[in-house]
């Protein structure tokens, strides 16, 4: 009105986790299909008419307040110029080193089927024993309590005695571990103990990591299915043993308890190591449990081979642009999280196990005939599958093979992160990222400050060496009676 160039531009993201979950339930509702049933194709159809429906509803009480929006700019997250602009940036990033593949923990949700970050997971804190609803169980779960249990040392008449709060978890144990000055257990180290369920031996490691006066100070080491255990397995090479089925059912690894859901298996495997006699006692324990922030269920430490993106060096230059005061994030206590936040940050974890999202542009290769263990986990990352045939053929000239896309998706957060330059053209030099690149004002809630705020700025950074706005308002949140967000 005042003769200035301005843009507000509408648009939203895909919400990948939650979309799917509610089109699944409303797919079983009302026909008793699962995804499965309909096929990848189909159900991203279905997901779409989904969107497009809610979208308009959205947009309708929009333009009803009286939003001043550009329509004629409306953007989402899945459109064409998106799509290019997340390809782009997953090539580029994986390019420098940023982006790549390993085979690590993740907080696995067995009711989504999908890895999440440590953003959407919740911790609840428990007193001590405590009954909890979990997802696919009808009666309440045991927490909150701590198992003691005795492994016979092989070829003697001794015990070890150990304690854990995941009983279920023992079926994967690869050793057990005691401080290397612990008097007590000093003579056994180097011993194998004999797993009392599984044909197994297990050894006694010395790790200066365990505490001596926590518990019994002998304690259980399940690596691929606990972050501590898991530093513990890498520093004494110890086989890393997968107990979990992605549904959160046992699997071959765990002899006859294959095919039970973890936590009857919890009950199974104290009522035997009781008959055995191996069963110590259980008492009261305070601790933390990790819930899902969309499903409710308990998170499962999985190990997984997935895509993920270094973060501590695209970090350090967010954090220079707000100790410069190149971006301005108010109020202060905001900032104070932003620079908390950052300074402590993990790689990101890329990957969902999802349909409805970005799916991740990197081909899997498969040679014909033997392939070398060195070549079993190729992958040629491209922004179309014509790139990527024409990069394979170059990387491994005269030799036979076939590409498969990634099934996976991108986290939502990845595609909504490029979104205030990807909207206006970017990769292109187009007019609207000339003249209106970078914006001036973000007004957001302070909840997502790190899943949407801090990774916009890190990725503009990055891709395009500017700031994507000057300043950062985080309001406060709408909630209701019992504290829930609106």
């Amino acid at each position: 009105m005042r003769g200035f160039t301005t843009l507000y531009l509408p648009g939203c993201d895909h919400a990948s986790i939650s979309t799917q979950s509610v089109v699944e339930n409303m797919l079983w509702r009302k026909e008793k299909v699962t995804r499965h049933d309909l096929g990848r194709e189909k159900f991203l159809q279905r997901a779409m008419d989904w969107k497009e429906e809610y979208q308009g509803k959205i947009n309708g009480q929009l333009r009803r307040i009286g939003g001043s929006f550009d329509w004629t700019r409306e953007a989402f997250t899945m459109d064409e110029g998106m799509t290019d602009a997340v390809m782009e940036a997953f090539v580029r990033l994986h390019k420098e080193g940023l982006i790549y593949r390993a085979n690590r923990l993740v907080n696995w949700c067995v009711q989504l089927n999908t890895t999440i970050s440590n953003l959407e997971v919740d911790s609840q804190e428990l007193t001590g024993r405590t009954l909890l609803d979990v997802p696919g169980y009808d009666r309440k779960v045991e927490f909150g309590v701590m198992i003691y249990f005795k492994y016979p040392v092989d070829g003697s008449d001794e015990f070890i005695t150990v304690a854990t709060t995941r009983i279920e978890t023992m079926l994967g144990d690869t050793a057990v571990a005691v401080h290397p000055e612990d008097p007590r257990y000093k003579h056994l180290v180097g011993r194998n103990l004999r797993h009392p369920l599984i044909d197994r031996l297990i050894p006694v490691v010395a790790d200066s990591y365990v505490d001596r006066e926590f518990g019994t100070g002998a304690v259980k080491i399940t690596p691929a299915h606990d972050p501590n255990d898991y530093a513990i397995g890498t520093r004494h090479n110890l086989p890393f043993i997968n107990i979990l089925n992605d549904d959160g059912t046992l699997n071959e690894n765990t002899g006859k308890y294959a095919g039970q859901k973890r936590y009857d298996a919890r009950y199974a495997v104290t009522q035997e190591l009781t008959d055995l006699g191996l069963f110590v006692k259980k008492d009261s324990n305070p601790m933390t449990i990790r819930r899902c922030s969309r499903s409710k269920d308990i998170i499962e430490p999985l190990l997984k081979p997935q895509w993920w993106c270094r973060m501590k060096e695209l970090a350090e230059d967010a954090l220079d642009a707000v100790r410069k005061g190149d971006i301005k994030i108010k109020p202060e206590s905001a900032e104070k999280s932003y620079f908390r936040w950052l300074e402590n940050i993990n790689d990101w974890c890329l990957s969902r196990q999802l349909w409805w999202g970005q799916q991740i542009p990197a081909y899997h290769v498969k040679f014909e005939g033997e392939v070398s263990e060195a070549e079993a986990d190729e992958w040629i990352v491209a922004r179309t599958e014509a790139d990527a045939q024409k990069k394979a053929a170059e990387k491994y000239p005269g030799r036979k093979f076939t590409l498969a896309r990634d099934p996976d998706v991108l986290d939502t957060w990845f595609s909504s992160g490029l979104w205030p330059f990807a909207t206006l053209g970017w990769p292109s030099d187009t007019h609207d990222f000339q003249k209106l690149f970078p914006t001036s004002v973000l007004e957001t809630g302070w909840d997502i400050l790190f899943f949407w705020v801090a990774r916009m700025i890190m990725l503009s950074l990055k891709l395009t060496g500017q700031v994507p706005f000057k300043e950062v308002f985080c309001h406060s949140l709408v909630r209701d009676a019992m504290g829930r967000k609106m």
